[in-house]
């Protein structure tokens, strides 16, 4: 879904700059953009849910926010 999605606000970006857009085009490439927002930001959500952070010396110092986060998630 993402590549489709990327491929449509590219085109619509191409068009942009070289003749304008129309108004649908401008609310269908806003509308684009937020929707890929979304799921980016939703990945990046699913990596660090599941990233444990370590120092050199091997601790575990995953920031504690960051933990009750995981936390909740597995209650879920």
């Amino acid at each position: 879904m993402i590549i489709p999605t990327l491929d449509r606000i590219n085109e619509l970006s191409r068009k942009a700059k070289e003749e304008g857009l129309n108004e649908m085009e401008q609310a269908e490439r806003t509308r684009l953009r937020q929707e890929y927002l979304q799921t980016f930001r939703g990945s990046i959500n699913d990596i660090l849910l599941n990233t444990t952070i370590y120092d050199p010396n091997g601790d575990d110092v995953t920031p504690d926010k960051l933990k009750q986060e995981q936390a909740d998630q597995k209650e879920d």
